[in-house]
């Protein structure tokens, strides 16, 4: 299982919300680069990078953070926040990203998001799929769809989407643990698709069971942050395996 740390931008800065909640915004570093080469000091090889201020503004805004870390660091960078144009797509490209995540563009303009997946691969485009009560959130979770999580992940595995980001929402930044129960039910559902969970990591033990569900990668955020999960820890982990 890949361990993927997460960095949250407004304002160029390292922040975390609880729930996806603007108003919750905690600081932890004026430097996301600086955070990025931590981790990679430790071993680690991918990241999760959100632009928070493009999810809110439905475009790319927080490239030039993207820039400079996939110049400075050899770490993999996966992309999303508010890409919604194929201007948006090609700017993340080529600011560095190894793939971008689609999240409101696959609910709002499945075309779209399928042209972008005929276009650049299944490798390179990853389905955000994060919910409420199992119903898909999007605009940076500010409005809910009436899209239903597992039948929306099977549509898009269908059509050929093989990565999938699933949040559920009421835990992300909550540290109470993830939500095992829906990662089982997806994975008893969808078994061929890599999952990526997220939100809700608290401690280091939930890891290795995460890994025994099948996930493919899970993404760690604020249990870093409030050191809850040292990156010595995640260095022994990805040692281990």
């Amino acid at each position: 299982m890949r361990i993927i740390p997460a960095i949250d931008i407004i304002d160029g800065k390292c922040v975390r919300l609880s729930k996806g909640d603007y108003t919750t915004k905690k600081i932890y570093s004026e430097s996301p680069l600086e955070v990025a080469k931590e981790f990679e000091n430790h071993g680690i090889e991918h990241l999760h990078l959100v632009d928070l201020d493009g999810a809110k503004s439905k475009h790319i805004v927080n490239h030039k953070v993207l820039e400079q870390i996939a110049t400075h660091t050899s770490l993999k960078i996966d992309f999303g926040g508010g890409l919604k144009s194929d201007e948006d797509l090609h700017i993340a490209f080529e600011s560095g990203a190894d793939q971008i995540t689609g999240g409101s563009i696959a609910v709002k303009d499945p075309v779209t998001f399928l042209r972008w997946i005929n276009k650049y691969g299944t490798e390179k485009i990853i389905l955000g799929a994060d919910a409420n009560n199992e119903k898909i959130a999007i605009s940076g979770w500010l409005e809910e769809s009436n899209e239903e999580l597992i039948p929306f992940i099977l549509n898009y595995q269908e059509k050929g989407v093989t990565y999938v980001i699933c949040t559920d929402i009421s835990k992300d930044g909550m540290l109470q643990g993830p939500s095992f129960g829906l990662y089982k039910k997806i994975l008893e559902k969808i078994p061929k698709i890599k999952l990526i969970a997220s939100g809700g990591i608290s401690c280091f033990e939930e890891l290795p069971k995460l890994a025994e569900l099948g996930c493919e990668g899970t993404i760690i955020g604020k249990a870093i942050y409030e050191k809850r999960i040292s990156l010595k820890q995640l260095e022994e982990f990805i040692i281990s395996k």
